[in-house]
């Protein structure tokens, strides 16, 4: 019997050679979670596109929940495929030890308080900032409601977009890509997957459809490629902790979504991701260059990582 890196992992286990579907997905994890991260998450989401609220080419209706219907038409995606992914393909290379070690990750909240600090007010902190120099001087302090809307934001976000997306991208995803192309090449294949498995949301209301220029996925694209750099180093410097993880995603999402307008009302969602997306370059070009690419990744970091 033949094994790869990736079937060893960082668990210390190597699956038992079985033939059919199920010894395909426990030979090739990765292969077969980007495949079912992407597939079921774009499956889902053909009715929400072909909808009104989309392309329009089926008049189905998606009920509203908070003033939008991507609750109820892009979150069962969200969850089919990244989460949905991670859980199968755990469950099938790795068995009931590596779903406990995949779950485990979640309850990693023991770490020191200046990551919750940095995930909660510095990164928000940095993203409302970044839209000073865009602004065009129109910008106001944010209101009472915005304010109030923070946290049940921060909440109501953590609950969909984080536990759909987190524990595939960063819970199962990173620590198998790292073990087996370290931490620039997991950066270098996560990043564009993590983009990619966004790009058919813009052809809905979720990316501005019809109005958003085409230029706007691929500015997103970069965002999301670079803030994934800037994960990655957070995932490992607090020692693989999904809480932080799931905060630092989250935070951003919420910040835009109820401070962002309510602060810049003339500003264009296109304007407003070429300023995040310079600003997460900047980030992350910094932070390679300061741990020497180790990104604070065990293996490495007593050797080169100039930030430890």
């Amino acid at each position: 019997m033949t094994t790869t890196t990736e079937d060893r992992h960082t668990t210390g286990t190597v699956p038992a050679h079985r033939p059919g579907v199920r010894g395909l997905v426990a030979r090739h994890p990765l292969a077969s979670f980007a495949t079912l991260a992407l597939g079921l998450s774009w499956l889902a989401w053909i009715p929400y596109i072909v909808s009104p609220h989309g392309l329009g080419l089926w008049d189905l209706h998606f009920p509203e929940f908070l003033g939008t219907a991507q609750f109820t038409g892009v979150l069962p995606g969200a969850l089919l495929g990244p989460l949905g992914g991670a859980f199968l393909v755990t469950a099938i290379a790795d068995g009931r030890p590596g779903l406990r070690r995949w779950v485990g990750r979640l309850w990693r909240w023991r770490v020191a308080w200046y990551w919750y600090a940095l995930a909660l007010v510095g990164v928000p902190a940095l993203i409302v900032a970044t839209g000073l120099p865009f602004s065009g001087g129109q910008v106001q302090a944010p209101s009472a409601l915005a304010l109030l809307a923070l946290v049940p934001g921060l909440v109501v976000q953590l609950f969909s977009t984080g536990l759909s997306e987190e524990p595939g991208w960063r819970d199962f995803a990173l620590p198998r890509l790292q073990e087996r192309f370290g931490p620039l090449g997991a950066a270098a294949v996560l990043g564009p997957l993590w983009a990619l498995w966004h790009m058919p949301l813009y052809l809905s209301d979720w990316g501005g459809w019809p109005d958003a220029h085409w230029t706007e996925p691929l500015v997103f694209a970069l965002f999301t490629i670079t803030f994934n750099v800037v994960m990655t180093w957070v995932f490992n410097r607090t020692g693989e902790s999904l809480p932080v993880a799931l905060l630092l995603h989250v935070g951003v999402n919420n910040t835009i979504s109820t401070l962002w307008a309510d602060m810049y009302p003339g500003m264009t969602a296109g304007t407003m991701m070429h300023g995040l997306a310079i600003v997460s370059t900047v980030a992350a070009v910094m932070l390679l260059l300061a741990t020497r690419g180790s990104l604070g990744y065990p293996r490495l970091v007593g050797s080169n990582d100039g930030t430890r």
